[in-house]
């Protein structure tokens, strides 16, 4: 799904301003899933112990504050979102600051009367994890037979011609329905996001250790197999043409747009470039919204890729970003052997 060029233009506008044009708010970690891959998804006294969510009120206090700095591009995510009583007070609010709120559920709960709401008030878009096609894949992964359910209520958001973007996390569990999830995809006229690389859930587990992947060759394969199966012959030849590796790397800094014109907020508040990157960090209730977003855009500007990947000659087809980075080795200054890894079988496969 190609990104429309007006909000292309709109966060190379706001990088260069300083503004943050799209916010992420993590509504909380609570989940009815518990996917083994989750990045998030925190125990009740897990949870109690690390703090409290931020209330309604708070969420659309902070979302004014961010309007106020330009913020245009809102996605409401969890955990699961729609588990919090309050949600479409929270959603509610924030569509009518003018923003264009878009959400990510599993879909399991996207039905009864919060279906109607959401179908009297539509958002930007929904994007829902299909996590295979068979209720079995469904149980392993996330601890649920869900798979029926998720699809009916998928049905039912295309029906009402709600943009629906369905993302597919490739794990050892549902490698093998690659094909059917992307036919059932196709089938339901949604966007098949597929990602083949999983970064390890350091917020959760305070570690790099992550023996729910893929391996990275594993990984590095899958990946070219998907990018072949997402063009025609000629595509693939003129994309092959084109694949080249940089003679002269360059950019020694964060590159992406997390914490140059785009943040996430976490569930108690603090606010960090993306949900991957859990540093720098900052305290909204403490400091406000303005000032923690200067603090972490400021610490950002600073922060440099490893050396080794300051001169990797294929960084280009790693896409290697600092969340990578730290998720792999906890800091700034190794390389992550397993993104080298994935991205050397990616090359080898294609």
């Amino acid at each position: 799904m190609a990104e429309p060029r007006l909000s292309a233009y709109l966060h190379q506008k706001a990088a260069r301003l300083g503004q943050p044009c799209s916010g992420t708010f993590e509504l909380t970690p609570r989940c009815n899933f518990d996917c083994k891959m989750c990045y998030v998804h925190l125990s009740a006294a897990e949870q109690k112990r690390r703090g409290q969510e931020l209330t309604s009120d708070e969420w659309l206090s902070i979302g004014e504050a961010a309007c106020r700095e330009g913020m245009v591009f809102l996605l409401l995510t969890g955990g699961e979102p729609t588990l919090r009583p309050d949600f479409m007070e929270i959603y509610a609010g924030l569509k009518r600051m003018g923003l264009l709120v878009s959400i990510n559920s599993n879909g399991y709960l996207l039905q009864g009367e919060l279906l109607q709401r959401l179908l009297d008030d539509p958002p930007h878009r929904v994007n829902i994890t299909l996590y295979g096609v068979s209720n079995e894949t469904y149980e392993a992964l996330c601890g649920v037979p869900a798979y029926d359910t998720v699809l009916k209520n998928i049905r039912a958001l295309r029906e009402a011609d709600i943009d629906v973007k369905l993302n597919l996390t490739m794990t050892p569990e549902n490698q093998q329905q690659r094909e059917q999830i992307a036919a059932k995809a196709r089938e339901l006229g949604a966007h098949l996001q597929t990602s083949t690389y999983l970064f390890p859930p350091v917020r959760v587990t305070g570690s790099c250790e992550f023996p729910e992947r893929m391996c990275p060759e594993e990984a590095g394969r899958m990946e070219a197999e998907r990018l072949r199966a997402s063009m025609t012959d000629e595509q693939f030849r003129l994309f092959l043409q084109t694949l080249h590796i940089d003679e002269d790397p360059e950019n020694e800094c964060m590159n992406c747009r997390a914490g140059r014109s785009a943040f996430w907020l976490s569930w108690d508040g603090k606010l960090m470039p993306c949900g991957m990157l859990p540093y720098p960090i900052a305290d909204v209730r403490a400091a406000g919204f303005q000032t923690a977003w200067q603090q972490v855009r400021d610490q950002v500007k600073v922060i440099r890729f490893p050396n080794k990947c300051q001169s990797c000659r294929v960084r280009s087809l790693c896409h290697i970003c600092l969340a990578k980075c730290y998720t792999e080795t906890l800091g700034f200054t190794e390389a992550p052997t397993y993104a080298c890894r994935m991205t050397e079988a990616l090359i080898k496969a294609l």
